[in-house]
C-alpha cells in the first residue's frame, strides 16, 4: 500500500522534493563510468541479478537490451551515449524524485554532446505557455530567480533540472517546454476533452491539435493504475459515475502525452538535422507505450529509444524480472526510494490531503450545457 501512494505522488508531481545532485565522493567521470561497468548479469527463474551490490544512493547499473531483442548485458555510460546517438529521439524515464536518475541525465547530456553537437533538451517539466520564459532565461534577458517564479518551475529545479538547462545555455542548445499546462490538463480530467473548445485560441495551441484518446495497452496499464492507487479513487465500487471519471483521467493523461509528442515533433521539424534528449517520468515512456506511441503516430519513421529506470527491491543484490527487458532499449537500474510509509503506518491522512489537492484544483471554465432537449410540434 505504501508503495502503491508513492507511485501515484510521483505521477501526479506531488512528490517533487528536492534533491542533491553531487555523489558523496569525488569520482572522475571515468572512475564513476568504471564503477557502473563493474558486473555481470547472471539469469535465475525469470529474473536477472547482478553480481555486485550498490555501493551507495547514487549507484547505478545501466543494461543494454535493444527493447528485448537481444540478451541484456550491463554497460557503462559512454556506451550508453555511443549506443544512443544512432537515435532521433532519446526518451529518458525518471523517477522524478530519484537524484541517482537525475545525475545520470546530466552525465548523458554531457556524453552525447561530446559525440554530436547538435542536440536539442525537451523538458516535461516546463509548460508550452512558458516557452518565452525559458527562451527569456537562455538568452540572458532574465534571471533564475524570474525563470522559477514566471516558468512555474518545479520544486526539485535547482538540483535535478538546473544543471542541464544550464548546460544547454551554455552550449547554444535548443530547449523545449514540452508539456500542457497543468491547468488546462485538469480542465480535460474534470470534464472531459469537448472542454477545449471553450478555450481561446491562444489557450488552445498550448494543448495538443490531436489527441489519440484510444483503447490499447497503454489504456489498460492506466486503468490499472487507477484502480490500484487510492489517492486516485482505487478500491471503490465500481459505478457509471466512477467509469466515466477514469475515461476522463485517461483523457487528461493522453492530453499530456499527445502535447508533448507534438512539441517534439515539431522540435525535430525545426531543427533540421538535431537530435533529442526529451526527460520525462517514466510512466509516459515505459514499454514504448504513452508519449512515444503517439509520437510514432506523428512520424512512423524516426528512430526512437527509451531509457528506463528500474527500482530494485534490494540494493545488496540488485535484479529485476525478464519481463522488463522490453520496457526500454536501455534499463537503467537505480537504488530504490525509501517507502513514504511503515508497515502498518497509518495513511489515510496523507491520501485525503492528496484528495483533496486533486479535487479543489478546479477548471476556470465551467462545462457546456447540455443542449435543449427536442421540441414536439403541436397538432394543427
Amino acid at each position: 500500500m505504501a508503495k502503491i501512494l508513492r507511485s501515484s505522488l510521483i505521477l501526479t508531481g506531488a512528490l517533487m522534493s528536492s534533491c542533491v545532485l553531487q555523489p558523496r565522493n569525488t569520482e572522475t567521470g571515468a572512475a564513476a563510468d568504471q564503477r557502473s561497468t563493474t558486473g555481470a548479469l547472471h539469469e535465475s527463474n525469470g529474473r536477472y541479478l547482478l553480481d555486485r551490490a550498490f555501493q551507495d544512493f547514487y549507484d547505478t547499473a545501466f543494461v543494454l537490451t535493444n527493447d528485448g531483442k537481444t540478451a541484456p548485458r550491463v554497460v557503462g555510460q559512454a556506451q550508453v551515449a555511443a549506443a544512443l546517438q544512432h537515435f532521433d529521439v532519446v526518451f529518458y524515464g525518471e523517477s522524478h524524485s530519484h537524484p541517482g536518475v537525475h545525475l545520470q541525465q546530466m552525465e548523458l547530456l554531457r556524453a552525447l554532446y561530446a559525440r554530436d553537437s547538435r542536440w536539442v533538451v525537451s523538458f516535461e517539466q516546463f509548460e508550452r505557455d512558458v516557452q518565452g520564459v525559458v527562451d527569456d532565461y537562455l538568452a540572458g534577458r532574465i534571471g533564475e530567480s524570474t525563470l522559477i517564479d514566471k516558468g512555474r518551475a518545479w520544486n526539485n529545479y535547482p538540483t535535478s533540472y538546473r544543471p542541464l538547462l544550464i548546460f544547454a545555455r551554455d552550449h547554444d542548445l535548443p530547449v523545449i517546454a514540452a508539456e500542457a499546462p497543468g491547468w488546462a490538463i485538469t480542465c480535460v480530467g474534470q470534464w472531459g476533452t469537448g472542454i477545449l473548445d471553450q478555450f481561446t485560441p491562444f489557450e488552445r495551441s498550448w494543448v495538443a491539435k490531436d489527441l489519440h484518446v484510444v483503447p490499447g495497452a497503454y489504456r489498460d496499464k492506466f486503468m490499472n493504475f487507477l484502480g490500484s492507487s487510492p489517492a486516485h479513487g482505487g478500491g471503490t465500487a465500481a459505478t457509471p459515475e466512477t467509469a466515466a471519471k477514469a475515461e476522463r483521467s485517461y483523457s487528461a493523461q493522453v492530453a499530456r502525452d499527445d502535447t508533448m509528442a507534438e512539441s517534439i515533433d515539431r522540435a525535430i521539424q525545426e531543427h533540421p538535422g538535431y537530435k533529442l534528449l526529451h526527460l520525462t517520468g517514466n510512466f509516459h515512456s515505459a514499454g514504448f507505450l504513452g508519449t512515444v506511441e503517439r509520437l510514432r503516430m506523428r512520424d512512423p519513421e524516426l528512430k526512437i529509444a527509451v531509457i528506463e529506470p528500474v527500482e530494485v527491491a534490494d540494493p545488496s543484490a540488485p535484479a529485476f524480472a525478464a519481463d522488463s527487458l522490453g520496457e526500454g532499449t536501455v534499463l537503467q537500474l537505480i537504488y530504490p526510494i525509501p517507502d513514504a510509509f511503515a508497515a502498518g503506518e497509518d495513511m489515510s491522512a496523507s491520501i485525503a490531503k492528496a484528495i483533496h489537492e486533486r479535487e479543489t484544483n478546479r477548471c476556470k471554465y465551467p462545462p457546456s450545457p447540455p443542449p435543449p432537449p427536442p421540441t414536439t410540434p403541436s397538432p394543427l
